[in-house]
């Protein structure tokens, strides 16, 4: 049986830095005002994981909020705690969001929008290209995110009016790195094991999450 068990020490990459802190984390049951289970939209839903994220990550100065418009993070300042603004209150948006910002480094941390090249919809083959290559990961980490809330996961390419890029190799590789994390060939960052352990706490009784869960199908 193939399990996936938080790392405690991820290694060293462009996109994955280890992340370490002496302060106290506070553990879900501290902060669990409603369970999860008794949720039944996805206002309550975004709700509760603002609650909980900005609880299990205080130590790190950084808050998840609603966004009016489209997704961006804004690096801490002395006045404010860093953001990481989801869009619209979408639910799968904010892990999208959150799995970005789990990747990104101490430094990437300190720049806007954690250092991100984007280029907006309607992007040529090339740049979808570049696109996708930063793609994998996050979007790897937000299924991971997505199944142990229970919900259905599906890749984004979001270049709705430009190349479209080739879906299903973009799906193979998704699936590829989900695989990679669950045989330890590739570790998770720190902060995305920790937000699944987390999770699993809430929602699975600390059941944690397992390689059969995950099906190349299940991206179709």
């Amino acid at each position: 049986m193939h399990l996936l068990q938080p790392q405690l020490e991820v290694t060293t990459s462009l996109l994955i830095r280890t992340h370490s802190t002496t302060t106290a984390v506070l553990m879900p049951d501290q902060v669990q005002h409603l369970s999860w289970q008794k949720l039944t939209t996805e206002s309550e839903q975004v709700d509760w994981l603002i609650l909980h994220f900005n609880s299990w990550f205080s130590h790190h100065k950084v808050t998840l909020v609603k966004g009016d418009f489209e997704p961006e993070y804004f690096p801490a300042t002395l006045q404010q705690a860093a953001r990481i603004q989801f869009a619209h209150g979408f639910f799968n948006s904010a892990l999208h969001e959150i799995s970005h910002w789990t990747i990104a480094g101490e430094k990437r941390r300190l720049l806007p929008d954690l250092g991100y090249w984007y280029a907006p919809d309607g992007r040529s083959a090339e740049q979808q290209s570049l696109f996708e290559q930063v793609e994998i990961k996050p979007q790897a980490i937000e299924w991971l995110f997505a199944t142990a809330f229970g919900r259905k996961f599906r890749v984004s390419l979001d270049n709705l009016t430009g190349d479209s890029g080739n879906g299903r190799q973009f799906k193979d590789h998704v699936f590829a790195q989900v695989q990679r994390y669950f045989s330890g060939e590739a570790k998770l960052p720190r902060d995305a094991a920790h937000f699944i352990y987390c999770i699993c706490l809430c929602t699975r009784n600390g059941s944690p999450l397992q390689l059969n869960e995950f099906k190349r199908e299940y991206l179709d």
